[in-house]
C-alpha cells in the first residue's frame, strides 16, 4: 500500500481507520496551552523542511552556476504538494494530506478536531512568516540601489524599461484574455508578472562576463533598476484591484497616482529626516540599535502602504531606498543579511510548495490548456523583453540582443509576483504554476543567451573598464548606472 505522501504504509490510516484504532488514546479535550505548544511544534517542523529544501535546492544551483533562488523555489516544489506533502496549506474545509501533521498525531494522538486547529495555526504562522520574508527581499532590494543613480539614469535606459514593462504587459494581458479566455482580473495580474527584470540576477551574470561597464551593460543595469520601481508600482496596482474584484478607470488612476505619490513622497520625506535617524541610532546604546531602528521604519512605511490599501513591499522598498541614502548604508547591508538569509527562504519555498506541477502533466488532457499557457507566457516573456533592445537610439553599433537577453530573468522579482497573486487567491492552480515556469525558463536561459551574444559578436560594446570578476552586486549596479548617466548626459 503506497500512501499519497510516498511511505510504504500509512501509519496515520493504520492509526484512524486500521485494526489499531480502537486501541489508540484519544485526546478528547486539549487546553489551549496544549494546542499553542502543537502549533509551535508544527511550525518548528515546518521550518526545519523550508530551511533543508531551501539550503539544498539553492547549493545545487549554485554548483550549477544558477542563481540559488532557483534551487530553493524547486526545493518548495519537492517538498510541497507536488510531492512529499511535507509543506501544505488549508484549502478548504476538509484537511489535506499531511506528512508533518501525521507525524504530531503519531506522537500526541490528537482528535481530528484539534488535529485540524494545530494544521490551521501552523499554516497561519508559516505564511506570516512568507510575508515577512517578502517584506525584507524588497526592503534589502531597496538598500541595494542608489536613489541618485535612479534619478539620474540616462534616457535610453529608461526607453528600455518602459517599453520592457509595457510591451510584455500589454500582450500577455491580452492574449490570455483573447485566446485563452482567461477572466481580466487574473489576466492583468499574469501580465503583469511578465513586467519585471531580476536586476539581481543579470548584474551577477554581467559580472561573471565583465560586461558591467560596456555600454550594454550599463544600459541593461539602469533600466533593470527602473524595471524595479515599476514592477512594484505595477504589483501594488494589480494587487489592489484583485482585493476589489473589479476593474475601474478613476479606481486604477487613483491607485497608480496613490503608488506613485506614497513612493514620492516617503522617499522625500524619508531623506529631509534621514539625518535625525542617523543621529538617534549614533545616541542609541543598546545592542542591534541600527538594525531594529531600520526595521521600524520599513514596518512603519509597509503598514502606511497597506492602510491606504497598496502593498506592504511597496512601503518595505521605499524605507529601503531612504536609508540607502545614509551614512549607515554599508553597515545596515550587513546587518540585514542574516535576517534575510533566515526570512527569505521562508517565501521563496512555500512558493514552491503551494504550486501544484501536477497541474502541467501532459499526459492528463484536462491539463493541457495549462501547458499552452506556461508556453505562451514564455514566449511572450523572452519576446517582450528582446524587443527592447532594439528602442535604444543614439547608439550605433551596440549590441541590440545582449541588451534585450539582458532583460529577460525574471527571478526573485517574478516569484513576488507569482507568491502575490497565489495569495490572493487570483489565479487558478494552472495559471499559477504557469507564471512560475515562466519565471524558471527566464531565468534559467538568459545567462546562455547572454554569453552567446557577447561571444559571438564582432562589436561587444566600448568597455570603459573592465569589472574585475569579485566585484560586489550591489557596487556594480551603483557604478554602471553612474557611467549610464554620464553616457546619457554625453
Amino acid at each position: 500500500m503506497i500512501d499519497p505522501i510516498g511511505w510504504p504504509i500509512s501509519i496515520h490510516n493504520l492509526l484512524w481507520h486500521g485494526p489499531l484504532a480502537d486501541t489508540v488514546p484519544l485526546l478528547a479535550e486539549v487546553d489551549e496551552a496544549e494546542v499553542g505548544s502543537f502549533v509551535i511544534a508544527g511550525v518548528l517542523l515546518s521550518l526545519i523542511t523550508v530551511f533543508i529544501a531551501a539550503k539544498v535546492g539553492g547549493e545545487l544551483c549554485a554548483r550549477l552556476n544558477l542563481p540559488s533562488v532557483l534551487g530553493e523555489l524547486v526545493g518548495g516544489v519537492v517538498v510541497g504538494v507536488s510531492a512529499l506533502h511535507l509543506i501544505v496549506f488549508p484549502e478548504g474545509p476538509e484537511m489535506p494530506t499531511s506528512a508533518l501533521m501525521n507525524i504530531i498525531q503519531m506522537t500526541a494522538h490528537l482528535n481530528p478536531e484539534t488535529l485540524q486547529t494545530v494544521f490551521n495555526g501552523q499554516s497561519e504562522a508559516l505564511s506570516v512568516l512568507a510575508e515577512l520574508g517578502v517584506i525584507i527581499l524588497l526592503f534589502e532590494i531597496g538598500l541595494e540601489s542608489d536613489l541618485k543613480e535612479l534619478i539620474r539614469v540616462g534616457p535610453q535606459a529608461a526607453v528600455v524599461a518602459v517599453i520592457g514593462v509595457v510591451v510584455p504587459f500589454v500582450a500577455g494581458t491580452a492574449g490570455l484574455i483573447v485566446l485563452f479566455g482567461v477572466g481580466t482580473i487574473p489576466a492583468v495580474f499574469a501580465g503583469a508578472a511578465l513586467t519585471a527584470t531580476s536586476i539581481g540576477i543579470t548584474a551577477k551574470v554581467l559580472a561573471e562576463m565583465q560586461q558591467l561597464s560596456s555600454k550594454e551593460g550599463q544600459i541593461i543595469i539602469g533600466a533593470a533598476v527602473l524595471d524595479d520601481v515599476l514592477g512594484i508600482i505595477v504589483l501594488a496596482v494589480v494587487a489592489s484591484l484583485a482585493k476589489t474584484g473589479e476593474i475601474e478607470i478613476l479606481n486604477v488612476v487613483y491607485l497608480v497616482l496613490g503608488a506613485a505619490a506614497f513612493l514620492v513622497g516617503s522617499i522625500f520625506i524619508g531623506r529631509l529626516l534621514s539625518p535625525l535617524f542617523v543621529s538617534l541610532v549614533d545616541q542609541l546604546q543598546t545592542r542591534g540599535q541600527l538594525i531594529i531602528t531600520s526595521l521600524i521604519f520599513a514596518f512603519v512605511l509597509s503598514y502606511i502602504a497597506a492602510a491606504i490599501q497598496l502593498e506592504t513591499i511597496l512601503g518595505a522598498f521605499a524605507a529601503g531606498l531612504i536609508l540607502a541614502e545614509t551614512s549607515k548604508r554599508r553597515e545596515l547591508e550587513e546587518q540585514i543579511t542574516p535576517i534575510a538569509d533566515m526570512l527569505v527562504p521562508v517565501f521563496f519555498v512555500t512558493v514552491g510548495a503551494q504550486t501544484d506541477i501536477s497541474v502541467l502533466n501532459p499526459l492528463e488532457p484536462a491539463n493541457r490548456e495549462g501547458l499552452i499557457i506556461a508556453s505562451f507566457l514564455v514566449v511572450i516573456a523572452i519576446l517582450g523583453k528582446t524587443v527592447t533592445g532594439f528602442a535604444v537610439f543614439g547608439q550605433p553599433g551596440i549590441n541590440r540582443l545582449a541588451i534585450g537577453f539582458g532583460m529577460i530573468p525574471r527571478g526573485e522579482v517574478g516569484l513576488v509576483f507569482a507568491g502575490v497573486g497565489a495569495a490572493s487567491g487570483v489565479l487558478s492552480e494552472s495559471l499559477d504554476a504557469a507564471i512560475i515556469v515562466m519565471v524558471i525558463v527566464t531565468t534559467f536561459i538568459a545567462p546562455p543567451l547572454l554569453r552567446l551574444v557577447f561571444d559571438s559578436s564582432d562589436n561587444d560594446g566600448d568597455v570603459l573598464e573592465p569589472a574585475p570578476a569579485g566585484t560586489e552586486v550591489s557596487a556594480a549596479v551603483s557604478e554602471a548606472a553612474v557611467s549610464a548617466a554620464d553616457l546619457a548626459e554625453s
